[in-house]
């Protein structure tokens, strides 16, 4: 199979990739509301506190490497290369392993100084159960790269897919399992985190399948020591720079529940609350990842999608059209993250009952949910700066940000609590915000986006919100007339949801904030312009 070079199997490819990814990220979202049902707010701390470290796997093995080793593989190939490019992916197969190796030591051998130094010792199993998965991602990470490097994407996306379900199911029947046997949340929380395990031994299964059935030749054949020692510099020069620059630029939730985890449970225990207090309050807290994963998955899609996108537009020096996809992709994620943020924020009291059986901590959820807003703009500017070739900048930020979030951690915790940890994030996150549109500004040489659309958005937001308000006023009836609490709360949360989107929409057409041809980028946009643009004969976007 030759590299791929049509413009449209590059489409298909990317969209294949993005559908796999778009996916896998509503399933890592939903899984943890049934979960945190099962083992209750302490259990979902437990689990919580190492998932993050299994979170920066996935980011590896999925985005990170295979992207640099794809890239490297059809350089090589295109320039007639063969050899190289087989060399490659062997010496990227033994750094990668070695890099594996180093870390299932750290994890497995180091559980306990881990698990101590985050105030818990009884994590200790866990961290042994997590450090499995980086034995296994060096194998991932070169198949992908490989498969996409041929311009075949369906092995990688079948494999994402594979692993991510097998995953979810071994996280729910094990936990469930050892819950009803009478194991202990610990325990629970070990077999929970063993779905990486069986996840990626699934994902490796897929990939060999795919390889075998599609093999010509063998692509590791050139194993000659002193060539492969020849190419191993500059491999592993890209692999470190541009894989980890690209990882980490896709690490952004992740490192700040990294952060939580470090630091959270023991900053809580210095406001004065005993030991099961802290794991509750840090379980209640973490309700928030899945509400804000959900919230951000449309900009966390269409991300995947713009980096190649405007790659090849820059290639073929076109700057009115990339200018065109930036502004089309900041108003999309500004639209969506303003929306799902202000509304999550109104309706987080019956969205908490409906999800995790009672409303503890919805304030603290509430201000989370602002997450929606803040991380969907990033995470697109962050793809916008990596499709113009500038990948270390966001990577560099991103992982300063990390750090602001953990110091901010230590001075709010101790003085607010819970609600400490999201005023850090805010604060952080907002930093990072700020930093990464003064460079997009910079690197455009204008700015994208009109202060009078975002205050458009902004009201649309505002008034939904103001809705909201008063539809949950009204319809408060329901705890009285509907039992349990819960069903009551999932009726008043989703036709609020349902009301407060049509809302959003209709404020955000009359104050003509969206033109004709950003409504049929929409879902059912077509219908949305039959019903609404027709009666008030078009609108134009302010530029």
């Amino acid at each position: 199979m030759k590299p791929v070079t049509d413009s449209k199997d590059l489409v298909k490819g990317a969209m294949i990739l993005t559908l796999a990814a778009l996916v896998t990220k509503i399933l890592s979202a939903i899984y943890r509301v049934p979960f945190q049902n099962i083992v209750g707010d302490i259990g979902f701390y437990i689990y919580q506190q190492v998932y993050p470290f299994y979170g920066i796997v996935m980011v590896l093995s999925t985005y990170g490497f295979p992207v640099v080793i794809s890239k490297l593989y059809t350089e090589q190939q295109a320039r007639g290369n063969s050899g190289r490019a087989d060399r490659m992916l062997a010496i990227s197969l033994l750094f990668l392993g070695l890099v594996g190796l180093l870390l299932f030591s750290i994890f497995y051998f180091g559980s306990d100084w881990i698990a101590e130094k985050i105030g818990d010792s009884e994590l200790s199993l866990l961290f042994k159960v997590v450090s499995v998965p980086f034995l296994i991602f060096p194998i991932t990470s070169v198949y992908r790269g490989y498969f996409q490097g041929k311009g075949n994407m369906v092995p990688t996306a079948v494999s994402q897919v594979s692993e991510q379900l097998i995953r979810v199911a071994t996280i729910l029947i094990l936990s469930a399992l050892f819950i009803q046997q009478g194991y202990s949340l610990y325990f629970a929380g070990a077999g929970a985190v063993f779905g990486s395990v069986t996840g990626g031994l699934i994902s490796v299964a897929v990939l060999s399948y795919f390889y075998l059935k599609n093999r010509t030749v063998n692509p590791f054949r050139h194993y000659k020591a002193k060539t492969l020692f020849a190419d191993a510099a500059w491999v592993v020069k890209a692999l470190v720079v541009q894989g980890f620059a690209i990882s980490i630029s896709g690490m952004l939730l992740i490192l700040f529940q990294l952060a939580d985890s470090l630091n959270m449970y023991t900053a809580l225990l210095e406001t004065g609350l005993a030991g099961d207090e802290a794991k509750s309050a840090k379980g209640i807290f973490d309700r928030g990842q899945p509400l804000i994963q959900l919230g951000t998955v449309v900009a966390t899609s269409m991300s995947l999608s713009l980096v190649p996108a405007i790659s090849g537009e820059k290639s073929r020096n076109r700057t009115d059209v990339i200018l065109q996809k930036i502004r089309l992709a900041l108003q999309t994620s500004l639209l969506f993250g303003a929306g799902a943020a202000a509304g999550l924020y109104s309706i987080i009291v019956p969205a908490n009952i409906m999800l995790f059986e009672n409303a503890d901590g919805s304030n603290v959820l509430g201000a989370l949910s602002l997450m929606i807003l803040l991380g969907s703009v990033i995470l697109t500017i962050t793809s916008i700066l990596q499709g113009l070739n500038k990948t270390i900048f966001p990577a560099f930020v991103i992982l300063a940000g990390f750090g602001l979030k953990y110091g901010l951690n230590l001075i709010f915790i101790p003085r607010e609590g819970a609600m400490g940890a999201a005023y850090a994030t805010l604060l952080a996150m907002l930093i990072i915000l700020v930093v990464l549109v003064a460079r997009l500004r910079v690197e455009l040489g204008k700015p994208v986006l009109s202060l009078r659309f975002m205050a458009k958005i902004l009201f649309s937001s505002a008034v939904m919100s103001i809705f909201l308000y008063f539809y949950l006023q009204i319809t408060d009836f329901l705890y009285r007339y509907v039992e349990p609490d819960r069903l009551a709360a999932i009726i008043q949360a989703l036709s609020a949801v349902a009301f407060g989107a049509i809302v959003y929409l209709i404020v955000l057409i009359k104050t003509k904030a969206l033109n004709e041809e950003e409504l049929l980028t929409l879902p059912f946009g077509s219908r949305l312009v039959q019903l609404f643009l027709n009666k008030t004969g078009g609108s134009r976007n302010d530029k």
